[in-house]
């Protein structure tokens, strides 16, 4: 987890939105007193709104970010609870790509309607199944400053490359279990080829999941990414700025 930052916590707590085909999708908001001017959605790994993910999106208020972490799994559990009981896997293995883009397209509007302050560039920002739908969103999503993946798989998204619009950051981790390290250089490649503005990171001793926390020998690449996040935000926030969409 990365560290605090000055800017106090304004606002923050559980809501609940509805997308277009009436899904229940929960959510998390996390208000800074004083915003930097972008704001991210938050797409979590299977686990969906975990607590981690909480934490997390106080973690960007602090730093000035406006954030909203959403679940994906309003149209398969029976209740919001996502402690380690929960499995995941069984409900992930039934997302639907228009479900999720419905979710997340609900979550942007939400961001981008004032209800977390005032947000001038939207971003989202996501983690493993998240980090391969946040990247896809610089084709789905319209208006979007840029999109941000941690260790995501990027056959999930190949598909969308030659719609990608938006700036991506790629921040890979080399002893991936799931994604090996080639497969993430050739996504940059790939990205490279297709002329998609991006950042690509790859952080060669660090395994999936490496920026949880649990792995207190990663703390260096944790800070890094952290680091890496913050920067992309604030360079397409302030481009955003010079050059309205």
């Amino acid at each position: 987890m990365p560290p605090g930052a000055p800017v106090a916590v304004a606002e923050a707590g559980d809501l609940t939105l509805r997308a277009a085909d009436g899904n229940r999708v929960l959510a998390y908001r996390a208000v800074p007193e004083r915003g930097s001017g972008a704001g991210i959605v938050l797409l979590p790994d299977v686990r969906g709104l975990h607590d981690f993910y909480r934490e997390l999106a106080r973690r960007f208020a602090q730093a000035g970010v406006p954030a909203l972490a959403i679940d994906y799994y309003g149209r398969t559990a029976s209740d919001d609870r996502r402690g380690p009981d929960f499995d995941g896997f069984e409900h992930i293995a039934k997302l639907r790509p228009d479900h999720t883009a419905a979710d997340i397209r609900v979550a942007l509007e939400h961001l981008r309607s004032g209800a977390l302050g005032e947000v001038g560039s939207a971003f989202t920002v996501g983690f493993c199944v998240g980090g391969a739908l946040s990247w896809g969103q610089s084709a789905l999503a319209d208006d979007l400053a840029g999109a941000i993946g941690f260790y995501g798989r990027p056959e999930e998204c190949r598909d969308l490359l030659p719609r990608m619009r938006a700036p991506l950051l790629v921040l890979a981790a080399g002893a991936d279990v799931l994604t090996p390290a080639e497969e993430a250089r050739r996504f940059g490649t790939e990205l490279t080829e297709a002329g998609v503005p991006h950042r690509f990171e790859l952080y060669e001793e660090a395994p999936h999941s490496f920026f949880d926390g649990g792995f207190a020998e990663h703390e260096r690449a944790c800070a890094h990414a952290w680091r890496q996040v913050l920067d992309f935000l604030a360079e397409h926030t302030a481009e955003a700025a010079g050059n309205p969409r």
